[in-house]
């Protein structure tokens, strides 16, 4: 029978960043994953800065051949309302294309990769796991999104959670499409639902643009995503005759979950544990800082894989993200109806200052937060 020390499964941001981390900790890791990589991802696609500081990423070694478009500026509205405009003196954020970028992580994870091999079979076993019946292991990481399998086996279900629901494509314009293209690469517009319960983004990275619309309220997607659509073609963002090929998937906020983050030799981590920002929906850098915590908790457990010994994990997390539901626009927005919702959302997103400060600042690129130093 195959073995390993540390066996995560799924090699997006989050399993490849814990990997990376454990590279010279002296474990035996593998990554498996069902997919073959590169392989596409839907994701709005962007990081900010402090996610490369923590991968210890050089932005001209990894912009070679790869997409990495800085953003020094946001249009931020209401959906049809006045659009206001924000720059920025140094790139805030980097705009990046999921097909590269996981890729590029997995490859220098210094993993053994069991890639094409999806999760099919697994059993707690003495002294750990046996993952499909033929790899034991005394740790497993589930890293494999909202529907990870080792969520599952814990005890997750989907259908019972509180999902935001998106769709979204990306493709590569050609010349005319490109000239036509009003969309401006270093400044990513987003659009706020009137009830303020999802957005819609229209971002360009280079030749490549990125389109899509989420809710926290799934209900009627589809017409809210066909009315965003109209309303990108009108306005000269997207080329009339180009028909997206979108493709849905959903994600869990950070507090809105009842999910575990840890058990008997097992840490979900990245959205597997339901750790996207609450107000931006973000995803990238809470996997990646998870992976890291993770990666540290189990170093730190020395061999040790009892709740006891990984609830480092747990505390951290915590210290990191802050209690579930502790901002203030999350805990506000519960208690009042959606036309004062809407109201307030109609003046706020009108001020310069509402949009630096609180959407962009705060919600979307977390300027407050320092880089995490594991």
């Amino acid at each position: 029978m195959d073995a390993c020390d540390v066996l995560i499964v799924g090699g997006g941001p989050a399993g490849s960043s814990c990997a990376w981390k454990l590279r010279n900790s002296g474990l035996a890791v593998a990554i498996l994953d069902r997919a073959t990589f590169p392989r596409d991802k839907v994701c709005g696609g962007w990081i900010t800065p402090a996610v490369l500081e923590e991968l210890a990423i050089d932005a001209a070694e990894y912009a070679r051949g790869r997409v990495l478009q800085p953003v020094t500026g946001f249009r931020v509205s209401r959906m049809g309302g006045r659009e206001l405009e924000t720059h920025y003196a140094t790139p805030v954020s980097y705009g990046i294309r999921r097909c590269e970028f996981d890729d590029y992580l997995l490859r220098r994870s210094g993993a053994r990769l069991l890639l094409n091999t999806p999760l099919t079979r697994l059993e707690h076993a003495p002294g750990g796991w046996i993952v499909n019946g033929e790899i034991q292991t005394p740790m497993l990481v589930g890293a494999g999104g909202t529907f990870c399998p080792v969520a599952r086996f814990l005890g997750a279900k989907i259908n019972r959670e509180v999902v935001v629901a998106a769709q979204e494509a990306e493709f590569v314009m050609d010349a005319r499409q490109l000239a036509a293209c009003a969309v401006r690469s270093e400044v990513p517009e987003l659009y706020f639902c009137a009830d303020m319960k999802g957005y819609g983004w229209c971002f360009r990275k280079q030749n490549v643009l990125n389109i899509g619309l989420g809710r926290l309220d799934s209900h009627g997607l589809a017409g809210h995503v066909a009315g965003f659509l109209q309303f990108l073609r009108v306005s000269g963002k997207l080329a009339a005759e180009v028909v997206p090929a979108l493709r849905g998937h959903a994600y869990l906020l950070y507090g809105r979950t009842a999910r575990t983050a840890l058990d008997e030799g097992v840490l979900l981590i990245g959205d597997a544990a339901g750790l996207a920002y609450a107000l931006s929906g973000e995803g990238i850098r809470p996997a990646v800082e998870s992976g890291l915590l993770a990666a540290k908790a189990i170093a730190s457990a020395q061999g040790r894989y009892t709740p006891e010994g990984l609830e480092f994990y747990r505390e951290q997390l915590v210290e990191r993200f802050g209690k579930p539901e502790t901002d203030w626009a999350t805990r506000i927005g519960r208690h009042l109806p959606t036309v004062v919702i809407a109201s307030l959302a109609r003046r706020l997103l009108a001020t310069n200052w509402f949009a630096r400060e609180v959407v962009l600042d705060r919600w979307f690129l977390h300027r407050n937060e320092p880089v995490l130093t594991v």
